[in-house]
């Protein structure tokens, strides 16, 4: 960590911050601004402190560790592409013929040896400074509240490594630890997770869970901890072939544990698969709140560290932030991978307002009828894909799935009614738009064919269609229609809701003549002038099954949902930052805004 702070200083890439800062919102709505900023660079604020328990911290806080394309790429030591291309070959090699053959490849077998970590025999860096016992306090770490309803701090770039049952496995994952007291974390491995299957079989053998968490260190630790490998293949693996040297790790000092030598800070702990608390609520990635719920709880046996350890967080809510470009590496990189479960597959891309598992896009090469629904299966079958909601898919003739603009017209010009597949299967733990949990429908749009031969039969201006629409209906608010000149033009419809919108549907039937798709978001909450976060809305709002209808026109119900709809689970609310915060911080000139800022990403 001290190793990339100082390059990143070097470089142009850090800001220091000197001024004290408050892990209780101060520290998170100062980075959460600033990774919004298209030169974002990361933050090392030197002075933390917590005023409302009258501690100041001797460690710094680092975030936005991965704030833009070039400090990413920097950290992976190559562009993502090239990891990829080197996955790709290995997945491709064949039994060398000859002897040149074989001497060729004994460089690329030889790099393998580095991909397996090195367990040392002495102690790490990370357990220089000792406490355990009754010297254990987490109020010793300056972990942040990030969100004004979060339920407490949490610990949001903590690497969580567990271990089988049987001791045979062993994973990295990234999940939330919410801090109860001196000595209790909050555990929120979802159902899904790896972490969780070993915690299942702990559970049925009546024993408690060893757990250890890391923070800091090398940046690509935490990355791979949020990778999507198979089950059973330990993350450091990852490490190892992408930084081409060994992971070197140590023994945690009360548990079986092994962890990266260099961490800065190290807690250590286990779990106890009787005991349930409730946890939450918390602002998630999704750019809503995550709602209480019970999760195991773990006990921390010692907390180890650096002499001058540096404390790493990140702040997460909504688009953009952090997790775009350790998203971004996340999607190039294992491209060759999912190539394999479908090898028809050119590209696919998932755009950061889509909140990744929310939406994908893909581009093939169909040979058959059918085929670009035979993906959908396939991406909704393999591992972490098996989570997005929405995935639309372009033939090979289609542009870069990164030029948004083009593509959408492009897609408009192609959509049919009869190719779109609403189906059921599971959806990501954080997703509240489903009618139960971790169920809900899934949406694909098959794009790959010709563009379609009708469009807008009798196309209306905006302001037409609103009086149109508030002739049946004067709770539409407002109409902004886009992409005007393609196929499928689509209307945005502003609605104070007061019924449920399938009824308005019905009723907007009549308009079939002047429009080809229809898209409600409630109007108090929502900028139809603002596309990019109507994306972050209606993807995060869409339950297919329900919300979608196909005739006789494509219509979708983005609002939130409520016993209207006869919704009957919480709907969270999205997260804001505090205004006096924000206020204060920008008095102090530690950041700086204006209310466009505030207003294009919905701060």
């Amino acid at each position: 960590m001290d190793a990339w702070l100082e390059r990143l200083e070097r470089e142009g890439h850090l800001r220091v911050i000197e001024e004290p800062c408050d892990v209780d919102l101060e520290i998170a709505h100062a980075a959460y601004l600033e990774v919004k900023k298209p030169d974002s660079k990361v933050l090392l604020f030197k002075r933390p402190v917590n005023r409302e328990k009258g501690i100041e911290y001797d460690m710094p806080v680092v975030m936005n560790m991965f704030a833009n394309f070039e400090i990413t790429e920097k950290i992976f030591g190559r562009h993502p592409d090239a990891i990829a291309a080197e996955i790709g070959e290995l997945l491709h090699m064949k039994p060398p013929q000859g002897f040149m053959e074989k001497l060729s490849l004994l460089p690329r077998l030889f790099a393998l040896k580095n991909v397996f970590p090195k367990r040392l025999k002495h102690k790490g860096l990370c357990q220089q400074v000792v406490k355990s016992g009754a010297q254990v306090d987490l109020d010793e770490l300056p972990i942040l509240k990030t969100w004004s309803e979060d339920g407490g701090p949490f610990i949001t770039m903590g690497q969580v490594y567990t271990r089988s049952l049987d001791g045979t496995m062993q994973n990295l994952g990234m999940y939330r630890l919410q801090q109860y007291s001196k000595n209790r974390l909050g555990m929120h491995w979802q159902i899904h997770k790896d972490a969780s299957h070993f915690f299942d079989q702990y559970k049925e053998a009546g024993r408690k869970m060893p757990v250890t968490v890391a923070i800091g260190g090398d940046p690509l630790y935490i990355w791979c901890g949020q990778a999507p490998l198979p089950h059973g293949m330990f993350e450091l693996l990852l490490y190892g072939f992408v930084r081409g040297e060994n992971a070197r790790l140590v023994k945690s000092l009360t548990n079986d544990i092994w962890i990266p030598e260099d961490a800065d800070i190290v807690i250590e702990g286990e779990v106890d698969p009787e005991e349930m608390v409730i946890e939450g609520p918390f602002g998630d990635h999704t750019g809503y709140y995550t709602l209480k719920e019970p999760y195991p709880v773990m006990t921390v046996t010692a907390i180890t560290m650096k002499e001058n350890p540096v404390y790493q967080a990140t702040v997460v809510g909504k688009p953009p932030l952090e997790d775009k470009y350790m998203g971004w590496g996340t999607e190039r990189i294992f491209l060759p991978l999912l190539k394999t479960t479908a090898p028809d597959l050119i590209d696919y891309h998932m755009p950061e307002n889509g909140v990744f598992h929310n939406l994908i896009l893909g581009k093939m090469e169909p040979h058959y009828k059918g085929h670009a629904k035979q993906f959908m299966h396939a991406f909704w079958g393999v591992g972490q894909m098996s989570f997005v909601k929405h995935a639309i898919f372009v033939g090979k003739e289609a542009p870069e799935l990164s030029d948004y603009e083009t593509l959408t017209e492009h897609i408009l010009n192609r959509l049919d009614a009869k190719n779109l597949l609403i189906t059921e299967g599971i959806v990501d733990a954080l997703d509240h738009s489903s009618p139960e949990t971790l169920v809900g429908g899934k949406l694909g749009v098959d794009c790959t064919g010709g563009e379609v031969a009708e469009g807008v039969k009798e196309p209306m201006d905006d302001a037409a269609l609103l009086a149109a629409m508030r002739a049946i209906d004067e709770k539409v608010k407002g109409v902004k229609q886009y992409f005007t000149h393609t196929k499928n033009p689509v209307a945005v419809v502003a609605y104070e809701k007061e019924r449920c919108v399938q009824g308005l549907f019905d009723d907007l039937a009549a308009l079939r003549d002047h429009l080809k798709v229809l898209v409600v978001v409630d109007a108090g909450c929502n900028d139809i002038e603002n596309p990019y976060m109507l994306v972050w809305r209606v993807a995060n709002n869409l339950d297919a099954q329900r919300d979608v209808r196909k005739a006789p026109f494509i219509m979708l119900d983005a609002t939130d949902k409520n016993e209207l709809d006869g919704y009957t689970r919480e709907w969270p609310g999205d997260v804001v930052c505090d205004p006096e915060v924000l206020a204060d911080l920008k008095k102090r000139g530690i950041v700086a805004f204006d209310d466009e800022l505030l207003k294009k990403f919905y701060i």
